[in-house]
Order: C-alpha cells, then sequence, then structure tokens
C-alpha cells in the first residue's frame, strides 16, 4: 500500500503538489487502517507491532532521518483478539444430567494392545468437552476491503481440531453453511454476504484448492446465483504452495469476490519448476470471462442437472472406519470357516497391483450371531477394532463394533444379483473405469456404478465422458476427483441406437481384456503405467528405456489404438462425428445443452433410464402400461416415464 501511494505521490510532485499536505490532513496510509482479527494474542500484539515496523522503516527508507508526525507510535487497538467467525454468552464445560463432566478422547494419546502390539487409543486420556450458550456469528469490524488466509481445515478433521462443543456451536451459528464445507468457507461466505450487500467492496482469501469442491463450491454457487448476486473478479483455481507449520507441499485456490454480475480473469498453472527462496516458479495462462462456482471459464458445467436415468445406481464403495477388518490370505485361513471373508480391492490395487487382501464382512448379523457362528473372527475384529470404536462420540459405533462404519445399503442393493460392476479410482491420475467380479469388496475411494453392461463401461471409458469427469468434479492435490453427484449423475449418455451400442460395446470388452491380459501376464505393469506411456505417445514426447519397457509389456500402441476407436465410436452416437476428443470446449459446450435438452425431457415424465428394471421396476415388469402413464396431462415428479431404448 505504500508502494501504491508512494506512486501518488510521485504523480503528485508532477503536477507541483506537496506530500506534506497530505501528511498534514492524514491522508497518507498509517496502520489505522489496518484491521485484524486474531485469536492467539501473542499473534495478535505481534501483528500490530509489525504493522508499525513496516510503516517506520517505509517512513525512513523514503524520508531520511526526517521523523515521521507525532505522536510516532498510537495505540490503535486494530488488531482485535477474538474469534472471527463464532461469539457466545458463555463458554463452559459440558456435563450429562448427573453434573458429571462429558469427556471424550483426546484423539491422539495410543498404547500397545496386549495382545496384537498395536496402538490403540488410550482411553485414560480424556478431555472435557465444551459447552457453547447462546452461539452465534462473530461480527467484523467494518472495512472497505476484506483479505486473509484462514485456517485450512477440513470437514472431517473440525471435531478433532476444533473439539466437539465448537464445531457444533460453530455450525448452530451458521445455518446457510453446509456441514459438509471446510473451516475456511464460514469465512468465505461471511465475506461474500458482506460483500453483496454492498457492505464490502471487494474480498480475497487463500483456501486449499478443495474450494472447487462439491462440498465447498455449493457456497459459492449461492452466492453466485443469489440476487443481488456476486461476481468473481480473479481467480487461481490450484497454485503450489508450502504450508509455514509442517513445510508440506500442498495446493492451494485464491479468489477475489467483487458486487454485482462481471467479468473476472482467470489464471491458470501450466508450468512450475522448484523451490527457490520460498518461492515456487510458476508460468500462468490468463482468460476473461465469467467465473463459475467450480473456478473455470466457458461451458457452465455447474448449472447441469442431476438425471434421474443416472440415479441409484452409481455408489461410492464400503466405507469401512478400521483397518481391522482387513486380513490376509494367511490371516483368513486362520479364521475359518467362515464364508463372510472375500476379495477387497481399493485404489492402489486397481492402479498399482493387487495386494491380495480380503475383507471381513459381517453385515446382518448381530454380534451373538457373529460369536456363535463365526468365534475366530469375532475375536480378531474384538481385539482390533473394539478399542478403537469404543472411543467413537457416535453411539451407534460404540454399539455396533463389529459391523463396518457404514452400512452400505445402497451399494449392496445395487450390486445385488449383477455379475460384475464398473469401477474407477475416486481419486488418480488417470481416468480409467474396469469391471470388477460382484465378488470383490470395493473400498471407498472406488466410485461403483452397478452397470454389467459393456456399452456403459466404453461411453464412460470415452474421451467424451473424460473431458466432462475433469470439468465436474474436483481435485486432491493435484490428482482429479471423480464425484459422482456431477462426475456420473448429471451426465447424459448418447442416445445410440443398436449398432451404435454394440459397436461400443465391443470396443469396451476389448479394452478391458487387452489391459488385463497384459497386467496378468506381466505382473509388475500397472496401470498408472500404461497411461503415463499413452499420454507420452499422444504428445509426442520421447519414451525413455523405462517407457519402453511398458509400451513393450503393456501393448501399448493397441491401447492407444482401441481408446482412439472408442472415442470415434461414441462419438458418432451422440451424432458429433465434427468434432475431435481434443476439442475440449465444445464437448463441454455440447454436454451441457444436452444434460438441460435431458432433464426437461424428465421434467415432462421422459426418463431415459440406464438400469430400468433396477431404477424403475414398474415400467420393466409392464412396459407397455407404463408407456400409457409416461404423458399424462399434468405431469409430476412421481410419473412413471418412458422405458429405455432397447440395448443388445
Amino acid at each position: 500500500m505504500k508502494r501504491l501511494e508512494g506512486e501518488v505521490l510521485d504523480t503528485l510532485a508532477q503536477l507541483g503538489d506537496t506530500q506534506q499536505r497530505l501528511e498534514v490532513e492524514g491522508l497518507t496510509v498509517d496502520p489505522h487502517q489496518f484491521l485484524g482479527l486474531e485469536i492467539n494474542p501473542r499473534a495478535a500484539a505481534i501483528a500490530e507491532m509489525v504493522l508499525w515496523i513496516g510503516y517506520l522503516q517505509w517512513h525512513f527508507r523514503t524520508q531520511g532521518s526526517g521523523l515521521p508526525p507525532s505522536p510516532i507510535l498510537r495505540d490503535f487497538k486494530n488488531i482485535e483478539c477474538r474469534d472471527a467467525v463464532l461469539t457466545a454468552d458463555a463458554i463452559a464445560f459440558a456435563t450429562d444430567e448427573t453434573g458429571k463432566p462429558l469427556t471424550r478422547w483426546d484423539g491422539r494419546t495410543t498404547k500397545p494392545h496386549p495382545v496384537t502390539g498395536e496402538l490403540v487409543p488410550d482411553e485414560a486420556a480424556q478431555i472435557p468437552r465444551e459447552r457453547y450458550t447462546n452461539p452465534r456469528p462473530a461480527t467484523w469490524p467494518q472495512a472497505d476491503y476484506i483479505v486473509g488466509n484462514p485456517p485450512f481445515i477440513g470437514a472431517a478433521a473440525m471435531r478433532q481440531a476444533l473439539g466437539d462443543g465448537y464445531t457444533e456451536a460453530l455450525r448452530a451459528a451458521w445455518p446457510a453453511v453446509p456441514e459438509s464445507a471446510d473451516f475456511v468457507m464460514f469465512w468465505w461466505h461471511h465475506a461474500a454476504d458482506l460483500t453483496r450487500r454492498g457492505e464490502v467492496q471487494r474480498f480475497g482469501f487463500i483456501t486449499t484448492n478443495s474450494l472447487k469442491q462439491t462440498f465447498n463450491r455449493r457456497v459459492l454457487e449461492h452466492h453466485l446465483n443469489a440476487q443481488p448476486p456476486l461476481a468473481l473478479a480473479w481467480a487461481i483455481p490450484d497454485h503450489p504452495w508450502v504450508d509455514a507449520a509442517s513445510g508440506a507441499a500442498v495446493r492451494i485456490a485464491m479468489t477475489v469476490g467483487q458486487p454485482g454480475d462481471a467479468l473476472g480473469t482467470l489464471q491458470t498453472v501450466v508450468a512450475e519448476g522448484g523451490a527457490e527462496a520460498d518461492a515456487v516458479h510458476i508460468e500462468l495462462a490468463e482468460k476473461t470471462g465469467r467465473i463459475h462456482a467450480d473456478l473455470s471459464i466457458g461451458a457452465d458445467v455447474v448449472s447441469a442437472k442431476a438425471l434421474r436415468a443416472n440415479g441409484g445406481i452409481s455408489q461410492r464403495g464400503l466405507e469401512l472406519g478400521s483397518a481391522g477388518f482387513i486380513v490376509t490370505p494367511d490371516e483368513a485361513a486362520k479364521l475359518q470357516p467362515c464364508d463372510r471373508i472375500r476379495p477387497y480391492r481399493n485404489g492402489r490395487d486397481l492402479t498399482d497391483a493387487p495386494r491380495g487382501v480380503l475383507l471381513i464382512d459381517l453385515y446382518g448379523l448381530t454380534a451373538d450371531e457373529t460369536r456363535s457362528r463365526y468365534p475366530a473372527a469375532y475375536q480378531w475384529l474384538l481385539e482390533r477394532v473394539k478399542p478403537e470404536r469404543d472411543q467413537n462420540r457416535d453411539p451407534k459405533l460404540r454399539e455396533n463394533w463389529w459391523l463396518h462404519r457404514r452400512l452400505r445399503e445402497d451399494l449392496r442393493a445395487s450390486l445385488a444379483d449383477q455379475p460384475r460392476y464398473i469401477a474407477t479410482v475416486e481419486t488418480a491420475k488417470h481416468r480409467t473405469f474396469q469391471f470388477l467380479d460382484a465378488a470383490i469388496a470395493p473400498d471407498n475411494m472406488l466410485v461403483c456404478i452397478a452397470l454389467a453392461d459393456a456399452y456403459a463401461l466404453g461411453v464412460l471409458s470415452s474421451q467424451v465422458h473424460v473431458v466432462w469427469a475433469l470439468a465436474t468434479g474436483s481435485t486432491l492435490e493435484d490428482r482429479p476427483r471423480y464425484i459422482k453427484t456431477t462426475c456420473f449423475e448429471k451426465f447424459p449418455f448418447p442416445a445410440a441406437n443398436p449398432e451404435q451400442q454394440t459397436r461400443i460395446a465391443d470396443l469396451a470388452e476389448q479394452l478391458d481384456t487387452h489391459r488385463k491380459r497384459q497386467q496378468a501376464a506381466h505382473p509388475d505393469l500397472t496401470l498408472t503405467g500404461m497411461y503415463n506411456v499413452l499420454a507420452k505417445l499422444r504428445s509426442g514426447e520421447p519414451l525413455t528405456a523405462k517407457d519402453k519397457t511398458i509400451h513393450e509389456a503393456g501393448l501399448v500402441a493397441v491401447l492407444r489404438q482401441l481408446h482412439d476407436e472408442l472415442d470415434t465410436a461414441v462419438l458418432a452416437a451422440y451424432g458429433w462425428s465434427d468434432l475431435a476428443p481434443t476439442d475440449t470446449d465444445a464437448l463441454l459446450d455440447r454436454l451441457v445443452a444436452l444434460n438441460l435438452e435431458r432433464a426437461a425431457e424428465e421434467a415432462a415424465g421422459h426418463i431415459r433410464w440406464l438400469r430400468p428394471e433396477f431404477q424403475n421396476p414398474s415400467s420393466a415388469v409392464n412396459p407397455e402400461n407404463q408407456k400409457k402413464l409416461a404423458m399424462p396431462d399434468t405431469p409430476s415428479a412421481s410419473t412413471p416415464a418412458k422405458p429405455a431404448e432397447k440395448r443388445p
């Protein structure tokens, strides 16, 4: 700010005005114009002192030995030591109805289990729970601009980092902020609200790059679509950063909001080099346009609607809540007889090489039934899962300790009677899909699509869907994430004729078979390695000796040809043969338009079910009767839909 002031003073000097008049009238920049909220008393005091040190250093650097206006130091009290997002009338330790203090495990202290030797929670390490009286949003001092770098705490980590009492009070005070949103979004929401109301001219925040993920993006969507609206004036969605506390390399997003409906500048990192003197060398590309809630410019994929045609058949895998449910083949042999142990796959098993581990899954059994029928498995979980569950704040998880954290009835129902299903790794460098046998239990970090149809695998494996998934998904650090609610449930499949469906299904079967055959023949060959080499072939980058080995083992030229033919077939099914798979912007524009067209069809009662016998059983039982009901004079959400087009 003093540099900007210097430019103004230089201009005034050229115009014959003087700096002294500005100083006498108090029009120059000084610490009283910088307000702050800091919860740490030491940090608050240091911040205010640093403002004065910087102010005085600048004065003597530019003015020499002359003293600044008197008094030289003033106690403006402009850095307030308090919580920036929450206030309450009182904070006390929580007690039960008998007055006994409520406590929780401190989340850190462990001890070795006497049998397994593994570290388990130390039940003696308890800390008191807090109760907030009349919790409400903290008020901020009036300012023209708001800038900040709020704490990076994810929604799932808030209770551990901030405590149950604080977290519950915070969410009660800010009901407009979704419970799935990260801690930083309370700052973002409040600043956006002040800006839309005209109380602030602009605001800017540094956040994690999860800002554009679905659970945080809802906050942005609310303000960008509100009346009066907010506009993003500038943004960088993904930027390298070194965390000051841990020294870890993380990825951040930076956003600037302003009132109204205006275009903005979006900068994206196109190249980055090594760090030098705490700085990372980066190269930015820039474009101007309307910045959407996913921090993109172009096709407004955020406006796409969830399609009923795709509903109910995509689920995340099993959420265990404890590694104690996972066993090796040797360990499983000691737990026999037990028919509740089956193969288990996580993301690395798919992208790298299967570990060969198995999963204990006692869904549907009581503790007594488990102990009676599978005593060895019961004891295994008693010693490896129960100690951790005993310290869980959720009484249901404490009581049902022998079951997975989430029972996933929706996933189980969708996979019932299916011989196989489609799976993709939620967070991965390359977006690939493959068939898994129905006997394989999927990890929570896999997205499972309950379709055994190779036609569906082919469409999802095409570049058309990959482009959509990259645009509608999110990122973890620098790796794309596949979010089922946006990447799959909003994706419009083509209205392919039977011949086109047969061609796509045939190519998909060949693709799935090719990759699995080559990996079976070469145990060290990974899916990631094959697609790394494929990316180099497409870009024309020379292959290293290691790449050439992978190219030969994986027959990557064949893999490329299969993908090229699949892309051509899928584009033809959409009727978009005039486009190339690399025409990203045009593909997204057409997909968004098709999504909105399908959403309008569904509102009128015509739903192109992907798996009608499961999604809409009544139509599968009596399709003729369903057809008659599909077009009433007044369609409603409960109106049965038209049957899907026939597929071979």
